[in-house]
């Protein structure tokens, strides 16, 4: 009986009895890792944080898969499974997951809103299954993602859209779309990407066609030293057209056979509501072959506008005119030229700052200052009005105390706004020395007359409670 209680009160007991067969608890770490188990064990215990269920053979994952909400659960693990049917309802007991491994199974399609109720998911793994399409609905709601791995799969096109809109995704930092079947890539779209996903969007490994934009869209990356290009510059080849076997986008071979030249680059800033022209500086003149591309991946061709409200236009010397701008007008506009000897690209960084250069941003400088002006100056007459000592109105025996001298207060006239005013009908001296100036300071070459002793307790200077005042007694308050 003594060893029944003992093994019942002890923790090793306890987590042994909610430890589901086959399994290793350990604190709040579940793990069924080579269990050889073809479903999810059952019951899970509701302190799960980590639940480790990989190189197993588990190859459905439906809605109920874990009949209990798991509150605490942060970090799945499913990876080297024979999973090929993951459950749109598959996640709604686990809300709160940030870790999600799904690579190495046999996954084909991301259905629609395959991860909707994943809101706090931020890693998410898929590399390395048989994914063909994907659904560019499957990552709604995804507002927290900031990597996504979909590597070494079979995918023919990828919504990039997702990352343009900037609404989707918006924290996105790593995308892998490497070794999968990419042909072809909006470059156009992806120079207006941010530098810091641009510097993590991984594209080896493709079958991509050779051409102009790709080589200056990988060119551009090299100069700026991103990893995503520095790092796979060799793995980072396409197909010339005709050509059976893939070279190197940045080798000699590849830029010799498209004939591309290195592109150009320039900054400008501007604000809201200028208007400004990018001009499209090339080598080669008299070129009629000349376009714009604006950050949203739109062609501006002559006589034409993408603006809708005919606020961005080609002239007629090639330049771009942009009209009132706006927040959303900041990017890279990419200006392309076709040379009679080469192919030329000139991009031209757009930052519009969010505040006018003259008028609402000064007016909203002077008007806050103003204001705090007033609150400065509305709490130094409270301090004047309500925390002035008293002075007290009677005396032991009756005898009122009579202020000491002026010069002998610390807290001088500095702090007042208007003059001193007599209390309890105790004016100041008369006939000694001028009467009272600005601040209750007395005029004239005398100083008011000490009042007799009458007793030691008269002897104690007392301080003028009237001379607290304001460090800006004699002048206008100004900000």
């Amino acid at each position: 009986s003594l060893l029944s209680l003992l093994s019942l009160l002890s923790p090793r007991g306890s987590a042994g009895s909610s430890c589901p067969s086959g399994c290793i608890c350990a604190s709040n770490l579940l793990s069924c890792s080579r269990a050889n188990l073809s479903v999810v064990p059952a019951p899970l215990p509701r302190f799960c944080s980590v639940l480790d269920l990989s190189h197993n053979n588990v190859s459905r994952l439906r809605g109920d898969w874990a009949p209990a909400r798991l509150p605490h659960l942060h970090t799945l693990l499913l990876s080297h499974n024979a999973l090929a049917f993951v459950s749109t309802e598959a996640f709604g007991h686990v809300p709160h997951l940030r870790h999600l491994d799904l690579s190495s199974n046999r996954l084909r399609a991301l259905d629609e809103n395959l991860f909707s109720a994943l809101g706090e998911l931020e890693v998410l793994l898929l590399y390395n299954n048989e994914i063909s399409s994907v659904d560019r609905t499957a990552f709604e709601d995804l507002a927290r993602l900031r990597k996504l791995y979909l590597g070494r799969n079979r995918i023919a096109r990828f919504p990039l859209e997702l990352l343009r809109e900037g609404s989707r995704l918006p924290q996105l930092a790593l995308l892998d779309l490497s070794a999968n079947r990419l042909r072809s890539v909006p470059a156009a779209e992806l120079q207006a990407l941010p530098a810091w996903l641009r510097d993590r969007l991984y594209l080896h490994d493709n079958p991509l066609a050779c051409d102009c934009p790709l080589y200056q869209l990988l060119a551009r990356g090299h100069r700026r030293r991103l990893s995503a290009v520095v790092d796979f510059q060799e793995e980072l080849r396409c197909f010339p057209p005709g050509a059976g076997t893939a070279v190197p986008v940045l080798g000699t071979a590849g830029r010799r056979l498209l004939n591309c030249s290195e592109a150009r680059e320039a900054v400008l800033e501007a604000h809201l509501g200028d208007s400004v022209t990018l001009g499209c500086d090339s080598r080669w003149q008299g070129v009629r072959g000349r376009h714009w591309l604006t950050p949203t991946g739109d062609k501006v061709v002559a006589g034409g506008d993408s603006g809708g409200n005919g606020s961005v236009a080609l002239l007629a010397n090639g330049s771009l005119e942009l009209r009132e701008l706006r927040a959303e007008d900041s990017g890279t506009y990419a200006c392309w030229v076709v040379g009679p000897a080469a192919n030329e690209t000139v991009y031209v960084e757009l930052l519009v700052h969010n505040f006018t250069l003259h008028g609402p941003h000064d007016t909203l400088n002077t008007a806050y200052t103003t204001l705090v002006g007033c609150i400065l100056s509305v709490v130094l007459v409270l301090i004047y009005l309500y925390l002035t000592p008293c002075r007290c109105c009677c005396c032991r025996g009756g005898a009122e105390k009579a202020p000491g001298p002026r010069d002998d207060s610390i807290n001088s006239s500095v702090l007042s706004t208007t003059p001193n005013h007599g209390q309890h009908g105790g004016a100041a001296p008369e006939g000694h020395g001028g009467g009272p100036g600005q601040n209750g300071r007395f005029k004239g070459g005398g100083t008011p007359p000490l009042p007799p002793r009458q007793g030691p307790k008269a002897q104690r200077k007392v301080s003028d409670p009237d001379s607290v005042s304001s460090v800006f007694s004699d002048t206008p308050i100004v900000v």
